[in-house]
């Protein structure tokens, strides 16, 4: 069985509606949010989650991204997914991330229109990761 860290955000594609909700920690995981940093141990998988709305009353295509850097800003995993959401229509995507080595990161998320289009559907987020 393998062990997962989910790391849940609230995006919405509405411009002005970005907030960050909350984190779920699957029991027997041994991480904690201390200080607005997320500790997690090395070689576990993470995944980086963030619920996805839909506001508008027309169809929205969209890129979600998550990008993790190491402590001097260097890239080291970019993942995303693509999708279409109806109106009012709400997804929960997930990008997992498996850290070999210990260190401070930053996961960032962004919501664009397309991998070819990066237009911002809402501000990036970002957080801090503690691997240990």
């Amino acid at each position: 069985m393998k062990t997962w860290i989910a790391i849940l955000f609230m995006v919405s594609v509405v411009l002005s509606t970005t907030s960050v909700a909350n984190a779920q920690v699957p029991v027997g995981v041994a991480t904690k949010l201390q200080n607005g940093v997320w500790q997690v141990p090395v070689n576990k998988q993470v995944q980086i989650a963030a619920d996805v709305s839909n506001g508008q009353d027309r169809d929205q295509s969209f890129a979600y991204l998550v990008q993790i850097k190491d402590q001097n800003g260097v890239v080291v995993q970019l993942s995303w997914l693509t999708g279409t959401l109806t109106p009012s229509q709400s997804l929960n995507p997930s990008q997992s991330w498996i850290p070999t080595s210990p260190g401070s990161y930053t996961a960032e998320i962004f919501v664009w229109n397309s991998i070819n289009n990066p237009d911002a559907l809402s501000p990036p987020l970002s957080m801090t990761i503690a691997v240990t």
